[in-house]
């Protein structure tokens, strides 16, 4: 198997878990392979680590959470995946520059944010969007391990 499709194993069960508690040691046992291993060859062929991406994926998935609902941020951290408020608010706030609420004021119309958590908002979004992007080329792209067929007999 070569190291691209690992990760591209490895995405498409981050992206079907991506709701679940996800751990380095669940991945390692899944696909058999040393942990420290796994997170450096997804660190050399995506440039992101395996929590980043988990991370700014879950982040992604709950802005139109935040959007398109009324829902209590609580709840859109627990339906994002993440464990507890406070986690979800520090990793929103690391990924997007901004608090959810924020956010979710800068979504709503007539609403009021200062122009500098504006630019914040509008400089970071594209950065997400970018990787996602990056990652669903690269998950199209994968090197196919050709079968070589062997003749044992004449």
């Amino acid at each position: 198997m070569y190291s691209n499709e690992l990760v591209v194993k490895m995405l498409n069960y981050i992206d079907d878990n991506l709701y679940k508690r996800i751990t380095m040691d669940e991945i390692s046992s899944i696909f058999y392979f040393n942990k420290d291993y796994l997170m450096r060859i997804f660190k050399k062929e995506l440039d992101i680590t395996i929590m980043d991406y988990i991370n700014k994926r879950r982040i992604y998935n709950s802005l139109e959470l935040l959007k398109n609902t009324d829902d209590l941020v609580i709840k859109i951290a627990l339906n994002s995946g993440y464990s507890s408020l406070e986690y979800y608010s520090e990793t929103f706030t690391k990924i997007l520059g901004v608090s959810p609420l924020t956010y979710r004021k800068f979504t709503k119309v007539n609403s009021q944010i200062s122009d500098k958590e504006l630019e914040i908002i509008r400089t970071r979004l594209p950065d997400i969007s970018s990787l996602l992007k990056r990652i669903d080329i690269y998950k199209n792209n994968i090197k196919r391990s050709e079968v070589k067929k062997i003749c044992l007999f004449k």
